[in-house]
């Protein structure tokens, strides 16, 4: 294990600045209903070419202890900031596609010495945010989530000793916790989400509730209307890796198309910020990692599944209420639910959106367990 400091060379940058000079744009699709608006992404590419600052958010990121280490064969990359109380619990934060470890940025400090916020400092966390491989500083080798699951669980155990860890995640974060739970349930405490899956073919309509059918409803919609990057993904990632990968105008408008769903950039920017948007985006670029991170997909839509099993692992959701309208005994079916919160505010990645709510119900779950 090494320490990591995130170094892009000057060259990089300069010739993604040049590549966004050079874009060349489509014509106006039409509306928003096409995808991300025209005139959104002229503005946003500006921006990025003549204003965003990488170094400045480097620097920020470099204040984080950052290592590399190798699993298995696989370099991975991570943040693991130790606890400031006297207990410290483990707990490995899963980022998913398109964010990366920096989703967690803010909620960090919060969960490493929640005294320094208001909180309880007997109550604290080692804070582990690796990149999923294929993504960000990771090695760019895309793996399946068991897969996924297997390695993070050989990091928290065999590489940083842990006996037992807390799993949290949302997105693909999800399906990695979820996984966790099934394959190395031992070695877990817990696991918290954001989610927890969406009706598909293997569930059986019949036993939904009136609240699950309504919720199954709004999936099947929401897939029809923005699932094609899913779609693309999962079948055909190298086609579209080729144009993401030599434009960034390109990949920002790919990464923002899925962000902004049901929304507009406009309005998402009130939420993240432009600039935390563009560094989750520059992650990307810099990395070379939009190919591997779609790969991903594929991978995982050809894998063999078993069926699916809901593990003794206790689990909490806290549902955010700009995603899916996620219900209760829809929570209970997918996972052993001890916790389940509504917060008040936030969206699809909401420790990014609402880092204070995110990490006050993550402490007030642990603080449930540690009490049990």
């Amino acid at each position: 294990m090494q320490p990591f400091t995130i170094a892009v060379p000057e060259a990089v940058l300069d010739d993604l600045r040049q590549r966004l000079a050079r874009t060349r744009w489509p014509d106006d699709g039409g509306g928003r209903g096409y995808g991300i608006d025209l005139a959104y992404m002229k503005d946003l590419a500006r921006y990025w070419e003549h204003s965003y600052d990488w170094r400045r958010h480097e620097a920020y990121l470099n204040r984080f202890a950052q290592f590399r280490t190798e699993v298995d064969g696989v370099g991975i990359h991570f943040v693991h900031e130790r606890g400031r109380g006297p207990d410290p619990t483990p707990l490995l934060l899963l980022h998913g596609w398109p964010d990366s470890f920096y989703r967690y940025h803010r909620v960090i400090p919060m969960l490493a010495d929640p005294a320094r916020f208001g909180g309880d400092p007997d109550l604290s966390f080692d804070v582990v945010v690796p990149s999923i491989p294929g993504h960000g500083f990771s090695d760019r080798k895309p793996m399946t989530t068991d897969d996924t699951a297997d390695l993070f669980a050989g990091l928290m155990t065999e590489e940083l000793g842990y006996g037992k860890f807390v799993a949290a995640g949302g997105d693909a974060g999800t399906l990695i916790a979820q996984a966790l739970a099934e394959r190395h349930a031992d070695a877990l405490v817990g696991i918290h989400l954001t989610d927890v899956g969406y009706p598909d073919q293997t569930t059986d309509f019949s036993t939904l509730t009136e609240p699950e059918m309504a919720f199954a409803n709004y999936i099947r919609e929401w897939w029809m209307n923005e699932g094609a990057f899913n779609i693309i993904q999962s079948t055909k990632p190298q086609s579209l890796a080729y144009g993401l990968a030599d434009s960034p105008a390109g990949l920002a408008a790919w990464i923002m198309s899925f962000m902004v769903s049901g929304t507009t950039g406009e309005e998402f920017e009130t939420r993240i910020g432009r600039d935390e948007l563009l560094t989750n985006i520059t992650i990307y670029w810099v990395t070379r990692t939009i190919g591997s991170s779609v790969r991903r997909y594929y991978l995982d839509a050809h894998a063999i599944l078993g069926p699916w099993r809901r593990t003794p692992v206790p689990a909490a959701v806290a549902h955010p209420p700009r995603d899916a309208p996620l219900p209760r005994e829809w929570a209970e079916r997918r996972v052993n639910l001890r916790h389940f919160t509504e917060l008040p505010r936030g969206g699809h990645f909401a420790a990014w959106e609402e880092p204070e709510l995110y990490a006050k119900d993550v402490l007030d779950f642990v603080g449930e367990l540690r009490n049990s």
